[in-house]
């Protein structure tokens, strides 16, 4: 990547994440085939890690971020489609959902729940037309992006005048000891629930590198930095427990 240092995210930098790859074109496909084999017991993992409180929560953070009926809406990282399942709920009838996501094998599990249009791509590069949508989401994969200047300039230019992007994202707690028992919770509770769940054995592996991402996970102003540089105004950042965060910012209208 050539892109400055202020857009890199710590996937092309982070030694702890350097022993699952070492290249981008390497990253993109260890994690495309890590999310293909664990696609099918996904979302039951992810019931486990939750507490069942997910869906609530992101039909939540997508109402305070502006996400209304009738809208067109574009889902980023969409996986089994855990948020364009409560996006889809909003929206409406009258609405549309678009879900991308780079893995053939979580898509075909979303599309198990939702008759919706899907593509394969990855977030810097969208193949929709300039001013699509009235709506970005992106649930809990920031941290798997490269460049987040391209990701960004992506959600600004699929985008209408006015529209709004939501990144919801799991950052590290401050505290060491908060860390300590997230990683304990990610990295070994919820990788025996999932087994005594029956899910598939490569959800254990997930969820390791799931934490790892979190634990280089970019700083909050660093992502909002980067919203700004992209073109986004109004952008906020708004926390629940502080770890769940969703970065909202706004397409500018037209001078």
């Amino acid at each position: 990547m050539t892109e400055p240092a202020s857009s890199a995210s710590p996937l092309q930098t982070d030694p702890q994440l350097r022993r699952y790859f070492s290249s981008e074109d390497e990253r993109r496909s260890t994690t495309r085939a890590l999310f293909d084999r664990a696609a099918s017991g996904y979302d039951r993992a992810e019931q486990i890690t939750a507490f069942g409180t997910g869906p609530w929560y992101r039909r939540y953070a997508l109402q305070r971020s502006g996400l209304a009926t009738g809208m067109t809406v574009l889902d980023v990282a969409a996986g089994t489609g855990l948020v364009a399942r409560e996006a889809h709920r909003i929206v409406g009838a009258r609405g549309r959902l678009v879900a991308l996501d780079p893995s053939p094998g979580m898509l075909e599990e979303l599309r198990k729940k939702l008759d919706v249009e899907t593509i394969e791509a990855y977030a810097e590069s969208i193949p929709l037309p300039a001013a699509h949508v009235d709506f970005v989401s992106m649930g809990y994969a920031l941290r798997h992006v490269a460049d987040l200047d391209l990701a960004f300039g992506e959600y600004l230019r699929v985008l209408r005048a006015g529209g709004t992007a939501c990144i919801m994202e799991i950052t590290r707690p401050r505290s060491a000891l908060g860390r300590m028992a997230m990683r304990c919770y990610i990295r070994a509770v919820v990788p025996v629930l999932a087994r005594l769940a029956r899910c598939t054995p490569d959800i254990s592996m997930l969820w390791e590198y799931y934490w790892d991402t979190i634990q280089a996970s970019v700083e909050p102003e660093r992502v909002m930095d980067a919203m700004r540089r992209a073109g986004f105004e109004d952008v906020r950042c708004m926390v629940t427990l502080g770890v769940f965060r969703e970065y909202v910012g706004r397409k500018p209208q037209p001078a």
